[in-house]
């Protein structure tokens, strides 16, 4: 009897590959959400605490 090599079969490795691609899928839109944070317009809303201050946009543009 012939011992077969301990290889991954395709499927596992076809099941790696999907995985992995979900983790960097995930990683990314995650990546992209910080960077739109950082580069929004914090300006943009007005502060509670002033007196008759409502949530909402500052000014037309944003």
């Amino acid at each position: 009897m012939i011992a077969r090599a301990s290889r991954p079969s395709r499927a596992r490795l076809a099941g790696l590959a999907l995985g992995l691609a979900v983790v960097a899928v995930f990683a990314a839109a995650n990546a992209h959400l910080i960077a739109v944070s950082f580069a929004s317009q914090p300006d943009c809303v007005l502060s509670p605490t002033q007196e008759g201050a409502a949530f909402r946009a500052a000014k037309p543009a944003c």
